[in-house]
């Protein structure tokens, strides 16, 4: 590692918010990331899901340079042609009606919580400002986006929350059915939950949130930060389900690896925003908006969704088959190309053990292994994580 780029230098520069690995990353290719001493590493985490075309991709850094050139900001002062036509895909693909981009994942939690609001506050109910989200959750660490996130960890020392939030138990009908209200505003989901574990919505709990909305009249707001922009073989994980919510939050790979967000809304809300009720300074950055274009028509055009099938249903296999041979394994959930698997002791033992092995993964809900590799990962490519989980689980002690 280089004499500057080490742990102590860090703890000297920055805040001490991050457990960052000990690797120097100088450059990447396609699915490998490289250290500044030449080491090559499998990267099974692709920056927390964000980097959906691995690294290098001529059409995400030739999208950035020719925008670049153009102009890099502007300001929502203006019209610019990039998020115009990024606004138009992401419409098209999502068949709903109006687009707001901010610069992050939890700024747009944040814009659903005041959008979702607002619209109640047009519906006469002065109580309706009930904002409800799923046990085990994640939305994002600001203060709207934090109080919907129903971990203590994420929470403790942080009080006093965003007043008039809640959380429904995770799958559970009875519990929906007794939160749920004339009061609620919204119910945001996670249709796949990422730093959860990676854990599905059942099919009788969205049909029973349905059922509800028809009744207390709210709004079901899907969070796609982490499970969308084709994660899942789908390019929304809600579109698994038989279910158009009002509001969809995406982030992560949305901007090919610039900071980019955007909340996605139906024709239910399409006019409740009105001039300087919200706003940003660089969401829909011109150059983030361009290669977030880039990346859709990539994920189209290579039918790289399609391989998101393939290649997770493959590592599904081959992971059962390490289930079969070793007890440390208690359970597999996978979804496309976003990977869990639950094991018999703290996750982060094996993160340390693949890192030996020059193979990336990460941790979360402290006994998931939790996978999410860039989404042209070819099987060839997730054998040599799979070898490697392998040889941790045989020399085990």
């Amino acid at each position: 590692m280089s004499s500057t780029l080490n742990k102590e230098t860090e703890q000297n520069l920055f805040f001490h918010n991050y457990a960052r690995l000990p690797l120097a990353i100088s450059h990447g290719s396609g699915v490998w990331l490289y250290d500044q001493d030449g080491n090559r590493y499998l990267d099974m985490i692709a920056g927390i899901g964000v980097n959906a075309l691995g690294y290098g991709d001529e059409r995400l850094i030739d999208a950035i340079c020719e925008q670049s050139k153009n102009i890099i900001h502007a300001s929502n002062l203006f019209l610019l042609e990039p998020q115009f036509r990024l606004a138009s895909r992401l419409l098209d693909i999502s068949g709903l009606s109006k687009v707001f981009f901010s610069n992050s994942g939890t700024e747009a939690v944040e814009a659903a919580i005041k959008l979702s609001r607002k619209w109640a506050s047009t519906t006469g109910s002065p109580d309706k400002k009930e904002v409800l989200s799923l046990s085990n959750c994640f939305h994002g660490r600001t203060y709207g986006a934090m109080s919907l996130t129903a971990k203590a960890k994420y929470l403790e020392g942080f009080d006093p929350l965003l007043p008039g939030t809640g959380s429904i138990e995770f799958n559970n009908v009875a519990d929906l059915d007794n939160k749920v209200s004339d009061n609620t505003a919204a119910v945001f989901v996670e249709f796949i939950q990422g730093e959860g574990g990676i854990h599905r919505v059942s099919e009788p709990f969205v049909e029973r949130l349905k059922e509800l909305q028809k009744k207390h009249d709210f709004l079901i707001v899907a969070d796609e930060i982490q499970a969308g922009c084709g994660r899942t073989g789908r390019f929304f994980s809600y579109q698994h389900f038989d279910i158009t919510p009002d509001l969809v939050c995406a982030a992560k790979p949305l901007g090919g690896g610039l900071p980019l967000g955007a909340v996605i809304g139906s024709a239910r809300v399409e006019d409740v925003f009105s001039a300087g009720n919200h706003g940003t300074t660089f969401g829909g950055n011109p150059v983030a908006c361009a290669a977030g274009h880039a990346l859709i028509e990539a994920l189209y055009s290579d039918r790289i969704m399609e391989n998101v099938e393939a290649t997770g249903a493959w590592m599904k296999s081959a992971l059962e088959e390490l289930a079969e041979r070793h007890k440390q394994i208690l359970e597999i959930r996978q979804y496309g190309l976003m990977i869990g698997i639950t094991v018999h002791r703290e996750a982060a033992y094996y993160v340390q053990e693949a890192l030996k092995r020059n193979v990336l993964v990460n941790a979360t809900s402290q006994d998931v292994i939790r996978m999410l590799p860039p989404l042209t990962l070819s099987t060839e490519e997730a054998s040599q994580c799979i070898d490697c989980l392998d040889e941790i689980f045989s020399n085990e002690q």
